[in-house]
C-alpha cells in the first residue's frame, strides 16, 4: 500500500441503508471514495427527514453493503452503534431495550443474550464491528447524552453487565464480531452533551481508578476489540481545553501503556461539537498523534487523508504510526474473515432476524426491568383502570414513542379515556387536550424522555411538565411513568406512584401496561441514585395479580 492507500484504511464514512440510484450523486461519492479514495470502512447511521429518525430495512442494509463490497478492492470493514441491539438502526430486527434497563434487571446474563442475538443479526446484515457495551458509569443525573445508554451508576455492576455483553459477542465463532467499549475515560460524570460542545470530566486521578476507569479495566480484561475516545476534557490527565480523543496522555500514556490495552483504538465521530474547534484537518492529524487508530465519521474524509499525509510528509507524524493502525485494522479484517468473505447472503436474513424465540426472550427482558419508586395508596397497579385517565406524553410531534402504550391500554380497556399530548403544542392546546377528559379517578402519565444527540436535555420539552402540574394539583392520585430517564421524579416529587422502564422502546411500553395492569411481578430495582428520592437498590417488590391482555 502508498502511504495515502494507508492513511485511508483509518478512515470510516457514514452510509444510511438504503440502495441509492447508480446514477445518482449520492451513490456517485460512495464509489469515488471507495474506489479511489478506498476509505478502509463504513458506519451505519440512521437518516433524518427533519422530522423523524428513518431507519433502514434489513435486506436493503445487505443488499448495499455487499455492493460496495464488491467494488472495493479491500475488504471494507462496517461498523454501527447497535446499542440496543442491530434495532437502534435497522427495523425489523430484535428490539432490546436500553442498557440501564438490563442495570435495573440485576442480571448480567440477559446482556450476554443481548450479545449473542446482536452479533448473529449484524453479521446476517454485513455488520461486522458493534460500537457497544458502553462503559460509561452514569452517576450524574443530569448527563443529557448518557442517562439510560449506561447499565447505572455502580461501576461494579456496570463492569458485570458490560463484560456479559463482550462474553456474548464474542460466543459464536461464526458470528464473530468486533465489540467496542466507550467513550474513554468516561463520559458518565458530564452534565453536556459532545456532540454540541466539549464537555469536562472535573474528577481527580484517585477517582477516576476507582470509578470510571473500572469498567474499562473489565472490558480490557473480557478481550474487549477496541476502546471509543470520548469528547470530553480531562483536567487531571492532561490539558483543560483538550478533548480526550485528541489527547496522548489519555489514549497513548494511559489507555496503551497503564491499562495495557493492545486492541483497536476508535474515535467518536469526528463531526461533533466537542471537538470542531481545531479543524478537519489537524482534529485527524491530532487523534492519530493522540494513539487512535480509526478516524471515525471526519466531516471531510478527503481532507482528513490529504491532512494526515501532509503531516507524515513534513515529518509531524511518521510513516510507522501510521503502519500500526492501518496493521490493525487490516488485522481486524482479517481476524473477521473479510479476507475470505466478505458478501452476506441476503436470502438467509429472514430466518437469522427477529426470531421468536429472541423477540420473546427481549420482551421478558424490558418486563424484568420495571422498577416501582413509589407507590402512594397502592396506586400500581391500577385497582380501577376503567376509571383511570390516561395521558401519553411523546417527545416529539411526529415520535412513534406512546403508539404501542396507547394500542396495548385499548387492547385492555377499548373505551379508555386517554390523551396524546406532544412538545409542539401550545399551553392552551394542552390544556384543552386534558380537559376533554372525562371525570377520572386517577391519572397515569406516560412520558417519553429519552437520551437524543443534540438536544442537549432529558428534561420534558414545550409545556409538558405545566400538564403533569396541573394533574397534580387537581388532588387525584397521578401515576408517572418514565419511559426513558429514570431521574423525572426530580421534576415531580408530588406524584403518588412512579414507574421506570430505563427505555422508550415499544417493548419498555408494553411491559409498563402489563404492570399497571398487574399481569407481570414488578421486580426491577433502580440501578442509579434519584437525589434526595431514592436510592439504588430501591424498588418495591409486586407479585402479579393479573392474567393479561384481555379487555374489560
Amino acid at each position: 500500500m502508498t502511504l495515502r492507500d494507508q492513511v485511508a484504511q483509518l478512515v470510516f464514512i457514514a452510509f444510511h441503508g438504503e440502495a441509492p440510484h447508480s446514477r445518482s450523486r449520492e451513490f456517485r461519492n460512495f464509489l469515488r471514495l471507495i474506489r479511489e479514495t478506498k476509505v478502509g470502512g463504513l458506519i451505519l447511521n440512521n437518516a433524518s427527514n427533519g422530522r423523524v429518525i428513518q431507519k433502514a430495512e434489513p435486506y436493503a442494509v445487505a443488499a448495499f453493503l455487499n455492493r460496495l463490497q464488491r467494488i472495493s478492492k479491500v475488504p471494507l470493514l462496517v461498523g454501527g452503534d447497535f446499542e440496543r441491539g442491530a434495532s437502534m438502526r435497522v427495523d425489523g430486527t430484535t428490539v432490546f431495550p436500553h442498557a440501564m434497563a438490563f442495570g435495573a434487571t440485576g442480571d448480567p446474563a440477559l446482556a450476554r443474550f443481548e450479545g449473542e442475538v446482536t452479533a448473529r443479526e449484524a453479521r446476517a446484515l454485513g455488520v461486522h464491528w458493534i460500537y457497544y457495551p458502553v462503559a460509561d458509569v452514569n452517576n450524574n443525573p443530569d448527563n443529557p447524552i448518557i442517562n439510560i445508554r449506561s447499565f447505572g451508576e455502580n461501576p461494579q455492576q456496570v463492569s458485570a453487565f458490560v463484560k456479559a455483553f463482550i462474553e456474548g459477542a464474542h460466543a459464536d465463532k461464526r458470528n464473530f464480531v468486533l465489540t467496542t467499549a466507550k467513550h474513554f475515560p468516561g463520559h458518565g460524570d458530564t452534565a453536556v452533551d459532545t456532540h454540541m460542545n466539549l464537555a469536562t470530566l472535573t474528577a481527580d486521578r484517585e477517582r477516576l481508578e476507582r470509578l470510571e476507569l473500572v469498567p474499562f479495566r473489565a472490558a480490557i480484561d473480557a478481550g474487549v476489540d477496541s476502546i471509543m475516545t470520548a469528547h470530553i476534557a480531562v483536567p487531571a490527565l492532561g490539558p483543560a481545553d483538550l478533548p480526550a480523543t485528541l489527547s496522548p496522555a489519555i489514549l497513548t500514556d494511559l489507555l496503551r501503556k497503564q491499562l495495557g490495552f493492545k486492541g483497536l483504538v476508535i474515535t467518536d465521530a469526528l463531526g461533533m461539537g466537542g471537538v470542531q474547534a481545531f479543524g478537519a484537518g489537524e482534529i485527524a492529524v491530532r487523534a492519530l498523534e493522540a494513539g487512535a487508530d480509526t478516524l471515525l465519521m471526519p466531516a471531510d474524509a478527503d481532507t482528513a487523508i490529504k491532512a494526515v499525509v501532509a503531516a507524515v510528509e513534513s515529518g509531524r507524524l511518521t510513516r510507522r504510526r501510521i503502519e500500526e493502525s492501518a496493521i490493525r485494522i487490516l488485522a481486524a479484517k482479517e481476524r473477521l474473515g473479510l479476507d475470505r468473505k466478505r458478501f452476506v447472503d441476503v436470502e438467509a436474513i429472514g430466518d437469522t432476524v427477529a426470531a421468536p424465540e429472541a423477540i420473546e426472550r427481549a420482551q421478558e427482558i424490558a418486563d424484568r426491568a420495571v422498577t416501582l419508586v413509589r407507590n402512594t395508596g397502592e396506586l400500581i397497579p391500577l385497582a380501577a383502570p376503567d376509571r383511570a385517565c390516561f395521558v401519553v406524553m411523546a417527545e416529539g410531534r411526529y415520535s412513534a414513542g406512546g403508539q404501542s402504550f396507547t394500542q396495548e391500554v385499548h387492547k385492555r380497556q377499548p373505551r379508555a379515556a386517554l390523551a396524546a399530548v406532544d412538545p409542539s403544542m401550545t399551553r392552551q392546546a394542552l390544556d384543552d387536550a386534558v380537559g376533554k377528559l372525562p371525570g377520572c379517578d386517577s391519572y397515569v402519565v406516560a412520558a417519553f424522555a429519552s437520551v437524543s444527540a443534540g438536544r442537549g436535555t432529558v428534561s420534558l420539552a414545550g409545556d409538558l411538565p405545566h400538564v403533569v402540574e396541573t394533574l397534580v394539583a387537581s388532588h387525584k392520585p397521578v401515576a408517572l411513568i418514565a419511559l426513558g430517564n429514570p431521574y423525572l421524579l426530580r421534576s415531580f416529587p408530588e406524584v403518588a406512584g412512579y414507574l421506570a422502564t430505563f427505555s422508550n422502546v415499544p417493548p419498555s411500553e408494553i411491559a409498563a401496561v402489563k404492570a399497571l395492569w398487574g399481569e407481570i411481578p414488578i421486580h426491577g430495582r433502580l440501578p442509579v441514585t434519584i437525589p434526595g428520592l431514592a436510592n439504588p437498590g430501591d424498588g418495591i417488590q409486586l407479585s402479579a395479580t393479573r392474567t393479561g391482555g384481555t379487555a374489560q
